[in-house]
């Protein structure tokens, strides 16, 4: 399966972002709000960092509570892996393991298109064990 198929199954709607000149502050309160772990950082349409859970723990402790009037642009995570959509989601699963990342923007030449999570993939893949788990209980009560 694609990473195209599993944005299609996702709810529609855009991706949820932020802005380089957003406070930490902001970012904190719609990933409370939004129940999210991370957010991608677009500057100009196109994909600049992502912000998550980790960066706020970082910067509380550097910073304390100041932390929360920094620009998320000074903050954010900027060595950015992305996949594109045709890409294999057992592919984007590994590159999360591997770099130890938990979401990775989907890009379509230079348009973000999706975000994905672990747990998007980790649910794909055991939709998918549950179905060839029914398809062989089926074919075993079949014959």
């Amino acid at each position: 399966m694609t990473i195209a198929a599993i944005l299609s199954g996702k709810d529609a709607g855009d991706v949820l972002s932020l802005h380089p000149d957003s406070t930490v502050a902001d970012a904190v309160a719609l990933l409370a709000e939004k129940r999210i772990g991370a957010a991608p950082v677009l500057e100009n349409g196109r994909v600049a960092g992502i912000f998550s859970e980790r960066d706020v723990i970082h910067c509380l402790h550097t910073d304390g509570a100041a932390a929360l009037a920094r620009r998320i642009g000074d903050v954010m995570t900027t060595a950015v892996k992305s996949i594109g959509p045709a890409e294999s989601a057992i592919g984007a699963l590994s590159l999360m393991t591997q770099r130890r990342i938990r979401h990775l923007p989907v890009i379509d030449g230079d348009t973000l298109v999706g975000f994905v999570s672990i747990g998007d993939l980790v649910k794909y893949r055991i939709d998918r064990i549950e179905a060839d788990a029914a398809a062989m209980r089926e074919y075993i009560q079949s014959a």
